[in-house]
């Protein structure tokens, strides 16, 4: 934390503080890696902030909410208005920052009772996180789920939890069904499962409704699974490959998907010490907090070495991480779809299906490995299937293996 004044030297110079936390902020601004005219142009902005500071003679520890504010808007005030904007994010970073270092506190909004929609949801969310360790996608979509069907139920306010019936159930699935386009998404019970399961783990129902919940009919889909073939996924892989640091991280992230079979969120979720060079080894992130060890293929390692001692840059411990100043990591996934569309396109390649999404690279993996002689079992443990169930949509391309069990052609006169 930032202290008060300080005698600088031997000089016996007084260094306010104000100054000592916009030089500690701007050299921060230059360790991440921003031109020179962008850090002067924030330097300016944090400047007029500082001299408001010190016009109104506020001591260390001074910068409370209602002060802070007032600060912000006199600077505001005196920004010509075509600078205005841009001087808006630079003072809200800077706020950010003696925030961050205890030097100033924000203005607390004002506090309102918490409804028992409220109270609910907070409690759900515990359980969600605690109990079910599900991802944070997961988690938005089963309070989405609790906040629609609360508001099917009882409108506005909360009522008896212990009055839902599995007739509102139904009503409420088939109000999601209901339309002139079919409704694909076979998700909705699962995450009403999750309600009622918690509604009665935590003692707010006397019945376990997760029982009451119907399975949506989904009928079971006649295609293959999509696939590329190997030569395909290579020249993919290598269109996106180039000398500067973007092309780097591209190869790398789109290799590690074609190589090791990761879902999207898993590339993205890799760090820096998650990969065990002496042991050849690295960690994945999967789904449910689960955590697995996989050998690193040398090429999926050469790739990541080159990124790293040429194209990455930021403090971030992410593996992957943004080609833009600071170099954050990534907040979701949809980059890794984004290289393989503009990589299609480069290619000029047909994607096997309309929409163009990053695991087809885990589908072709496992296709490969099924040509090549895997067994159902070993396809399973490299993509990290929970149920053997889900491997085995792979079985329908192994047609010489489906030969063999099927059963001969009735031919006329054959069997009565």
């Amino acid at each position: 934390m930032i202290s008060g004044e300080v005698v600088s030297g031997e000089t016996g110079i007084r260094t306010t503080w104000t100054a000592r936390c916009s030089q500690e902020f701007l050299e921060r601004l230059r360790a991440q890696g921003y031109a020179r005219c962008t850090v002067r142009t924030y330097e300016g902005t944090v400047g007029r902030f500082c001299a408001e500071v010190q016009k109104r003679s506020l001591s260390f520890g001074k910068l409370d909410g209602v002060v802070l504010e007032a600060v912000r808007r006199a600077v505001l005030a005196e920004t010509s208005e075509s600078a205005r904007t841009y001087a808006k994010f630079c003072l809200t970073r800077f706020i950010d920052y003696l925030v961050d270092t205890g030097v100033a506190s924000l203005l607390e909004p004002p506090g309102t009772e918490p409804t028992a929609l409220d109270r609910l949801r907070e409690e759900y969310d515990a359980y969600l996180r605690q109990q079910r360790a599900l991802s944070e996608a997961t988690i938005y979509h089963c309070q989405r789920f609790l906040e629609r069907f609360m508001a099917f139920r009882f409108g506005a306010l909360l009522g008896d939890l212990n009055a839902i019936t599995p007739d509102d159930i139904i009503a409420f699935l088939g109000q999601l069904k209901a339309g002139s386009r079919p409704y694909r998404d076979k998700t909705p019970p699962t995450h009403l499962r999750n309600l009622f399961k918690f509604l009665f783990w935590s003692g707010k129902t006397k019945r376990n409704l997760a029982n009451s919940v119907p399975r949506m009919v989904q009928p079971q889909p006649a295609n293959l699974p999509r696939y590329l073939r190997s030569d395909e996924v290579r020249r993919l892989i290598e269109a996106v490959r180039t000398d500067d640091p973007v092309g780097r991280r591209n190869y790398a992230m789109l290799l590690v998907m074609a190589r090791l079979g990761l879902r999207s969120p898993e590339v993205i979720a890799i760090r820096l010490e998650d990969i065990d060079w002496r042991a050849g080894e690295i960690l994945i992130r999967g789904k449910g907090k689960l955590h697995d060890r996989m050998p690193l293929p040398s090429e999926v390692g050469e790739a990541i070495v080159d990124y790293l001692r040429n194209g990455r840059r930021g403090e971030s411990r992410a593996l992957f991480v943004s080609s833009k100043i600071p170099y954050r990591p990534f907040e979701d996934a949809q980059i890794l779809n984004t290289i393989l569309r503009s990589a299609f396109e480069k290619t000029g390649l047909k994607p096997p299906q309309k929409y163009v999404g990053s695991h087809v690279l885990r589908h072709s993996l496992a296709t490969d490995m099924l040509r090549n002689g895997a067994s159902l079992d070993e396809i399973g443990d490299v993509l990290r299937h929970r149920s053997r169930m889900t491997t085995t949509i792979y079985a329908k391309h192994d047609i010489e293996g489906l030969r063999s069990i099927a059963r001969a052609w009735p031919v006329a006169g054959g069997a009565q």
